[in-house]
């Protein structure tokens, strides 16, 4: 790790870092990924699988337990009708902003260093959303009417109510789910068409092969790839900003004190970005270091995703103390008390743990030391993702536990199903995880290629033809097709 620091800050400060060390080319690049999926399963996969799946499997006992039982189970009060299930819920939503963010922003902004960690991030969005979309479906208390937010007729003869903030977190993350999905589906298809052309075992042949759908790389393929890419990304673009200010009507459409403002719409937005790239961090560090990918993953990528982490971070800080300010300028002392009663009150300790993870870690990163010391990211990234956690838990429980009538005020405190449920959703996503990266390509190799200075090198003579990647020629050659280079 400290020789890592040490050659990046050996580097010309007048030249920037190249995105792919290691002196690979475009064969050792396919070898070093299609490694990850084709050499035999390794011990510490299947321990850390086995206690994922575990989890999981106690994550659907305990809701099993909860459609029979009834929400008794949870911690809930009066007042406090909402507390774990939507913190998890709005957790994990935006945990999944931080892979359309790199896939499709940073694509359309033409920013190379997105290549080597869009695959996996999109991936990632993908299994936080799954996780999300378990939440609102029990939340409700009786999930098997869950149809009813549905815009079909049913026996009752009633349509959904559509001024329900509720009703809108079905539609917004549903769709962001959808072209979510397709987005990462479309971009791993050429990567699918090299593992199923290397595949050495029928089975792995016919289902890459299904999943390749037909691919061979020739250059109409890639014209249409390309423009379905294009098309694709300009609509996950605003989904990013979308979809966290719909979750973020939930509260702001309400008339109590702590949700009614007008700041939550782009304060969310900007937490969901910044948990979702600290996430980021906290998972491909150690996967990095694990599959020995510090030539695909370098220092220079993990600095580039600190310095947004940094960025939003400060946003984020802004928010908080806006929504000191506006509570003190609106005069409203029935808004003035619930802040106070965040700081000061018997929540005190989850709203200086939310301060302390989300507005003091990250100043680390002014730092360049910071930035590129791979224990230091890492460390601040699990503490950004303890704070924004938090952050949820203060919004929605703090305003709930002490409303408007002191003689309804109660404490909430979480049961044993509500802590299990927490840990279990986290086995849930660990599990999609460990099973993308044995069994999937986690980095995009005709993308990582693209940005190799092989490709600017030898394809010099085909830039200008309306290409959509920045580098990426047309792709007649081998090098860029899904086979063997």
């Amino acid at each position: 790790m400290a020789t890592e620091i040490l050659d990046n800050t050996a580097e010309d400060p007048g030249r920037r870092a190249p995105l792919v060390l290691g002196g690979h080319t475009f064969t050792t690049l396919t070898e070093t990924v299609c490694e990850v999926v084709e050499r035999p399963t390794p011990r510490a996969w299947w321990v850390a699988f086995s206690l994922s799946l575990a989890l999981s499997g106690l994550f659907f006992a305990l809701l099993g337990y909860l459609v029979v039982t009834g929400i008794g189970v949870w911690g809930l009060n009066i007042p406090t009708a909402w507390a774990f299930d939507i913190t998890n819920f709005v957790f994990w939503v935006g945990i999944g902003h931080a892979g359309t963010l790199i896939s499709a922003i940073l694509f359309l902004f033409r920013q190379k260093w997105r290549t080597a960690i869009n695959r996996f991030a999109e991936g990632m969005t993908i299994f936080a959303v799954v996780c999300a979309l378990v939440f609102p479906t029990i939340h409700t208390g009786r999930p098997w009417f869950d149809y009813w937010l549905m815009p079909i007729p049913n026996q009752m003869k009633m349509w959904p109510q559509f001024r329900s903030p509720l009703l809108w977190d079905v539609f917004a993350v549903s769709t962001y789910f959808t072209v979510s999905l397709l987005f990462w589906y479309v971009g791993m298809i050429p990567d699918l068409a090299t593992l199923r052309d290397r595949a050495k075992t029928r089975l792995r042949k016919v289902l890459y092969g299904i999943f390749s759908l037909g691919w061979r790389g020739s250059g109409r393929q890639w014209h249409h790839y390309e423009r379905v890419y294009l098309l694709l990304a300009a609509l996950a673009t605003p989904l990013v900003l979308s979809v966290h200010s719909v979750v973020s009507f939930d509260f702001a459409v309400s008339q109590l004190p702590g949700w009614h403002t007008t700041i939550f719409p782009p304060y969310f937005v900007a937490g969901a970005i910044f948990g979702g790239f600290a996430m980021v961090l906290t998972l491909l560090i150690p996967i990095r270091a694990w599959l020995g990918l510090h030539h695909i993953v370098t220092a220079r990528h993990l600095e580039n995703m600190a310095k947004i982490v940094l960025a939003t971070g400060m946003m984020v800080g802004y928010a908080y103390a806006m929504e000191l300010f506006i509570a003190w300028y609106s005069g409203n002392p029935y808004e003035r008390f619930v802040f106070i009663n965040r700081a000061l009150g018997p929540y005190a300790w989850a709203y200086w743990t939310m301060i302390g993870c989300n507005v003091l870690a990250p100043q680390l990163f002014w730092f360049e030391r910071g930035r590129r010391n791979p224990l230091a990211l890492w460390v601040v990234a699990m503490l950004v993702n303890v704070g924004m956690w938090f952050e949820r838990f203060v919004i929605i429980v703090t305003s709930l536990t002490r409303d408007f009538l002191p003689s309804s005020w109660d404490y909430f405190r979480p049961t044993w199903v509500d802590l299990l449920t927490l840990a279990g959703s986290f086995g849930l996503f660990l599990t999609l995880l460990l099973l993308f990266i044995r069994f999937l390509p986690s980095f995009a190799m005709a993308e990582v290629k693209s940005v190799m200075p092989e490709a600017g090198l030898e394809h010099g003579r085909h830039r200008g033809h309306g290409q959509y990647w920045g580098e990426i020629p047309h792709q007649h050659d081998r090098q860029f097709e899904g086979g063997t280079p």
